[in-house]
């Protein structure tokens, strides 16, 4: 008896030991701050809206994740009820967070849900808005508040560090619809759905060292556009985080938009339908939670770099006259604008820094790029590093869509008219998603992401 009492007493010295170990590796800390505008302004994502918000749905959040592994390499990751960062104002954020945090690039990844029921930024998507100096006032004021906040929300993230135990796993939901294949007002009739898509839920769960959820992060490859009201909100994804956070008082649910630039919540124009599809979500992430998930090791990689992606010639006078001469709204600002700057003898842009990042979590990978990333990105991401990756569109610089070879050949919305949205000079060279998968495959390589055979 004696011996079998020591062995037994062995196993649960082990089990603890285990335990205090994971738990001693990672460290983790959540904040969550509230960015619901103050003042009237203008709402993004809509070019046909005609005056500013008028109420709130439900409040736009911002919230951050900080992440120490056992070597004490440190990262963090915010994500926001927010249509997407501009260049500068995310570089003002990361400097302020390298300054004070000694945080690099390739540790921080901001990311925005893309809601379009949230506020305008500064130097985002001008020739959308008709604004007079009073807005533009407002947002900018907005804008240097907001980059603040997010400042103080990493920092209270990193004060609550604190022993934790990492998980991840995919999940499933299927409400997102490829918006180029499938005709919004035809959806009704048909039978079948056409063109890719990416219906995985990624999740990462949080716990502390007792095994009490603290965080939830999951993520959607859809566009948060079921709504186009006066109110602000965070639309499905919003109500998908409210779920979580309900259902778990006390935990801070962070969602992130994945490759999102093809992909639409249809059918959509009703409040009873994003909360739906809120709804839907937060169920694939509980189903996730309550089901085995991949323990991740307390190893965290990190790489981040900008690449010059290469644009198109810009349009020449000739072509800047007729557009002005055959369109409305944001196309003719764009092309006066760009036409007036072409008389100046201002030099367009030939070439724009676009961001790729790459983590390891444990085991786990992460892959972030910039701008509206469309799908076909994560499908051939999945297939050469495995279907367990996760990706991250929208993170850190929203300059424009990013298209696949086939849709920069197809042309359309996301192919060309969408950089006009974006104030570009020009659509993307043929050869810029070649260099965006070569570039993601070098910093893959550099943090040991393993490769298919």
């Amino acid at each position: 008896m004696r011996y079998v009492a020591g062995f037994v007493w062995l196993i649960w010295f082990g089990v603890c030991l285990q335990h205090t170990a994971s738990a001693d590796g990672w460290k983790a800390g959540a904040a969550s701050v509230l960015i619901t505008p103050k003042e009237s302004q203008w709402q993004a994502g809509y070019a046909s809206r005609t005056h500013a918000a008028d109420g709130t749905l439900h409040d736009l959040w911002a919230k951050a994740l900080a992440l120490e592994d056992e070597t004490g390499h440190r990262a963090v990751l915010v994500t926001t009820d927010m249509l997407g960062f501009p260049k500068v104002m995310s570089d003002r954020i990361r400097e302020r967070l390298n300054s004070q945090f000694h945080l690099t690039k390739a540790q921080i990844i901001l990311n925005s849900s893309h809601t379009h029921s949230g506020p305008v930024l500064d130097n985002a998507l001008q020739d959308i808005y008709p604004l007079d100096a009073r807005e533009q006032e407002t947002i900018d004021r907005y804008s240097r508040w907001l980059e603040a906040q997010i400042v103080t929300l990493v920092e209270q993230a990193f004060q609550k560090l604190e022993p934790a135990v990492l998980s991840a796993q995919n999940g499933v939901t299927r409400f997102q619809v490829n918006r180029r294949n499938n005709k919004e007002g035809a959806l009704l009739e048909q039978t079948e759905l056409k063109g890719p898509n990416d219906y995985a839920v990624p999740v990462i769960k949080i716990a502390n060292a007792s095994g009490q959820l603290k965080a939830i992060v999951f993520g959607y490859a859809c566009h948060p556009t079921v709504l186009d009201l006066y109110q602000w909100s965070g639309d499905y994804a919003g109500f998908a985080q409210l779920e979580l956070e309900k259902t778990h008082p006390g935990v801070t649910a962070l969602f992130f938009q994945g490759a999102a630039g093809d992909q639409n919540p249809l059918p959509r124009r009703t409040i009873p339908l994003a909360r739906q599809y809120g709804q839907e979500l937060a169920a694939a992430v509980e189903r996730v939670l309550n089901e085995p998930m991949q323990n991740l090791t307390p190893q965290l990689r990190t790489a981040y770099s900008e690449i010059q992606l290469p644009l198109s010639a810009p349009p020449s006078e000739a072509d800047l006259t007729k557009t002005i001469q055959e369109s409305e709204g944001y196309l003719k600002r764009w092309a006066t604008r760009m036409l007036a700057e072409k008389r100046q003898g201002k030099t367009f842009i030939s070439h724009y820094p676009y961001p790729v990042q790459v983590w390891q979590l444990g085991n786990q990978p992460i892959l972030s790029f910039g701008g509206e990333l469309v799908v076909q990105y994560t499908i051939d991401c999945k297939k050469r590093f495995g279907p367990h990756i996760f990706v991250m569109g929208y993170s850190n610089d929203v300059m424009g869509y990013i298209p696949s070879t086939t849709i920069l050949q197809e042309g359309g919305y996301e192919g060309a008219t969408s950089q006009m949205v974006y104030g570009l000079p020009a659509t993307w060279a043929p050869e810029a998603p070649a260099l965006i998968y070569q570039e993601i495959n070098r910093l893959a390589d550099q943090v040991g992401v393993p490769k298919l055979k």
